[in-house]
């Protein structure tokens, strides 16, 4: 008994160094980027990289938060864009999703061969950008941030996936009482698909607050600049700065102008927000709330 105890205890040590060691090389990037980004680029340049700022400074974000008004619309309009988006999304995808998870409905085949197709081959960017710029009028507008990434086939696939494994005899059962479609929908399918809403969910929340390529191809108008573009443009001035004078005839020392320091202070004000919300998904990516969900 004493020995099995022994034995419990070293496998659960064991167990636990190797999550301790797989949690390390999973903080330490973070730490590196957070040190970089309050490291001088002089130390960068003469040190390298290091967990510990070697000359801890602060012009990285001195630089980027200069006109602060900028930065602050540029986190509204992420935020608004990532919150509407999610939203439509998850209603858009997991409406469809719905019928082809349906064996009795008789369109199932030919809308899923539709989708799939959509996964493999699209119309290519130049009828992408006239379909939205010419004839849906969406150019410059709040809508072409997140209208072209409502319906993303891969995660309709996956919700369908999901959606069918849910048994039939709970809609069956449903109907009998008198429930309609988007009832079942609503109250039963929804309920019980929380795991895979949510981790589809954080997927697109990911994409939209990630994207800089619609607002690079659609939008012009500064006060609809999200975070991601805007950051993005910054950091090609600075290349371009720092360039310009490295080829130029005049002899400026640029070994102070942050260049690495303020890509990480770039990275950490972009990734920030997700840090904090991702463990709100977290406690549902457990699956099997279907478990148990008929009487038998």
């Amino acid at each position: 008994m004493i020995e099995n105890q022994a034995r419990r205890r070293f496998k659960n040590s064991v167990i636990h160094l190797i999550l301790f060691a797989f949690s390390l090389l999973c903080i330490i990037p973070i730490v590196v980027v957070a040190s970089i980004a309050f490291s001088s680029e002089s130390s960068l340049n003469d040190v390298g990289y290091t967990l510990v700022p070697s000359d801890p400074s602060i012009t990285a974000f001195r630089y980027i938060l200069k006109n602060s008004n900028q930065i602050l619309r540029a986190y509204g309009v992420s935020l608004a864009n990532t919150s509407l988006g999610t939203i439509s999304s998850l209603f858009v995808i997991s409406l469809l999703a719905f019928p082809l998870s349906r064996r009795d409905y008789r369109l199932r085949k030919p809308l899923a061969f539709f989708v799939f197709f959509t996964l493999l081959f699209n119309g290519g960017l130049v009828p992408w950008y006239i379909l939205i710029s010419k004839y849906l009028h969406l150019k410059d507008t709040i809508f072409v941030l997140f209208v072209p990434y409502l319906v993303i086939p891969w995660f309709v696939l996956l919700l369908r996936t999901f959606f069918s494994q849910i048994p039939m005899s709970i809609f069956e059962s449903a109907k009998i009482d008198g429930a309609s479609e988007f009832a079942i929908y609503s109250r039963i399918l929804m309920p019980l698909s929380k795991p895979a809403l949510a981790t589809v969910g954080l997927f697109i929340t990911l994409n939209y607050w990630n994207d800089w390529w619609l607002p690079l191809l659609y939008i012009d108008n500064e006060a609809l600049i999200p975070l991601p573009a805007l950051l993005s443009r910054m950091m090609m001035n600075i290349t371009y700065l720092t360039t310009q004078m490295t080829n130029s005839f005049i002899q400026i020392d640029i070994s102070n102008i942050p260049k690495e320091s303020a890509r990480m202070a770039m990275a950490l004000l972009a990734a920030g927000p997700m840090l904090f919300v991702f463990p709100f998904f977290q406690k549902y990516f457990v699956r099997g709330l279907t478990a148990g969900s008929l009487k038998g």
